[in-house]
C-alpha cells in the first residue's frame, strides 16, 4: 500500500550500494527510467519516484501554489524514510529542477548531480500559469494528445508515458505547473558545490541545449553533454547515450581512469597525448580513460604488476611494438624488474613465436637502456 504521506517509489539494486535517486518529468511516472534504471542498479541503490498525482503518488501531497522547494522536501522525506542520508541524484525537466533545488538549498545531502533536459528557469511564469488554469478547467486529455510533439522527435513515442500523462491527477499536475511558474535559480547556480553533469537533448524544444549550457557555464566545474536524436525525454528516447553519460559521471570512471593512466604511464606521456588531442580524437581519448583505465586497470582482481605482464604479452602477440615500448616503461613504473620483463618476453618466444620475441627484446632493450642513461645523467 502506498504511504499517503510519501512519494510512490521503486527501489532497485543492492541495499548496501551507493544510493542514487531518479526524478521524473512533468506528466510522466518513474517508468521514464525503465530503460536506464536497471543498468544503473548494477552499481547503485537506485530509487526512482513519482511526482504527486502521477503514477502511484498521492495527489494530495501538494496543492495550488506549490513550489519546487515543496517537491524537494518530499524527496528528502522519501530519502529519510529509506534511511538514506547523502545520495547522488539525476532528474529530468521538473525532476531536474528538483535536483538543482537540492543542490542549492540542501548541499549536505547531495553527493553529485545530473540535470537532464531541464533548466534553471522555465521561460517565465505566464505559460505555466495559463497551462495550470487550462488543466484545472479542462483536464489533461488535450495536453496528452500533444505529448509526443513536446516530448519526442518525430516518429518516436512511448505509449506508456503518454498514458501516464493522460491519467495524471489534473489538480496535482496543475500544482506542478505552479511550481515551474515560480522556479528561477539562475542567481544561485554559482553556489552549487556538488559535481554536476548537464545532459541536453539536441532536438529538445522545451528546454533546448542553451538552457543546459547556461547552467554548465555558471556551476563551478560542471560539464555538458548534448545528445543527438533526443528531444525532451532523453532517457526514454536515447537510453544508451544517457546511461553512458550517467555512468561516467556517477561512477567517476573518466576521472579515476585519468588518475590511474598517469600513475601507470607517467605524467609526461599523458600530457603529450592530451596536448595532441583534437576534436577528431577527443572521444577516443575519453574512451581510453573511461574504459581501459577507468574500468579495467582499476579492477582490484589483478595487481598492476600482473596487468603489465599480460599487456606486454598481448602487445608482442599482435606486433604492437610502439605500444610495447610505452608499456615496458609502464611495467617498470608498476614494479617489474628488467629481469622479470625479460622473463615475460622469453615466454612469448614459446607462445607468440621467436621472430615476435626477437623484435620485442630489441624494443625492451632500447627502453631499458634509455632508463639507464637517464639514471646515469
Amino acid at each position: 500500500m502506498t504511504d499517503k504521506k510519501l512519494l510512490n517509489h521503486r527501489a532497485e539494486g543492492p541495499a548496501t550500494a551507493p544510493p542514487l535517486l531518479l526524478g521524473p518529468s512533468l506528466g510522466t511516472s518513474y517508468a521514464l527510467w525503465d530503460k536506464v534504471a536497471p543498468e544503473l542498479s548494477v552499481t547503485h541503490r537506485v530509487v526512482r519516484w513519482d511526482l504527486p498525482g502521477h503514477g502511484g503518488s498521492p495527489a494530495g501531497l501538494i496543492g495550488p501554489g506549490a513550489t519546487v522547494a515543496d517537491l524537494a522536501e518530499l524527496v528528502l522525506a522519501l530519502a529519510d524514510s529509506l534511511g538514506i542520508d547523502r545520495f547522488a541524484y539525476a532528474g529530468v525537466s521538473l525532476g531536474g529542477a528538483v535536483g538543482l533545488q537540492l543542490a542549492v538549498h540542501h548541499p549536505e545531502r547531495l553527493e553529485s548531480l545530473a540535470v537532464i533536459c531541464s533548466s534553471a528557469h522555465f521561460n517565465g511564469s505566464k505559460p505555466w500559469e495559463e497551462r495550470a488554469e487550462t488543466v484545472r478547467r479542462e483536464g489533461l486529455a488535450a495536453l496528452a494528445e500533444a505529448a509526443n510533439a513536446r516530448w519526442f522527435t518525430p516518429g518516436f513515442t512511448v505509449p506508456e508515458l503518454v498514458e501516464d500523462h493522460r491519467t495524471a491527477d489534473p489538480e496535482a499536475y496543475a500544482a506542478c505547473c505552479d511550481a515551474l511558474a515560480a522556479f528561477d535559480l539562475r542567481d544561485r547556480l554559482e553556489s552549487i558545490t556538488a559535481p554536476t553533469l548537464l545532459i541536453a537533448g539536441r532536438q529538445d524544444p522545451a528546454t533546448p541545449p542553451t538552457h543546459l549550457r547556461e547552467i554548465a557555464d555558471a556551476v563551478p566545474g560542471a560539464s555538458l553533454t548534448e545528445i543527438a536524436g533526443a528531444s525532451h525525454l532523453a532517457p526514454a528516447e536515447r537510453p544508451e547515450a544517457v546511461l553512458a553519460a550517467l555512468r561516467g559521471h556517477f561512477d567517476g570512471h573518466a576521472l579515476r581512469g585519468m588518475e590511474v593512466r598517469r600513475q601507470v604511464l607517467g605524467d609526461g606521456h599523458v600530457d603529450h597525448a592530451q596536448a595532441r588531442q583534437t576534436p577528431f580524437t577527443a572521444r577516443f581519448q575519453d574512451f581510453i580513460s573511461r574504459y581501459a583505465w577507468g574500468e579495467i586497470w582499476t579492477d582490484p582482481t589483478l595487481a598492476r604488476r600482473e596487468r603489465s605482464m599480460i599487456t606486454l604479452t598481448a602487445l608482442v602477440a599482435h606486433g604492437h611494438y610502439d605500444e610495447l615500448a610505452m608499456h615496458v616503461r609502464a611495467a617498470r613504473q608498476n614494479g617489474l624488474t628488467p629481469e622479470e620483463i625479460g622473463a615475460v618476453l622469453l615466454q612469448t618466444a614459446v607462445y607468440c613465436g621467436v621472430p615476435a620475441a626477437n623484435s620485442a627484446f630489441a624494443v625492451a632493450q632500447r627502453v631499458l637502456a634509455e632508463e639507464d642513461d637517464t639514471a646515469a645523467g
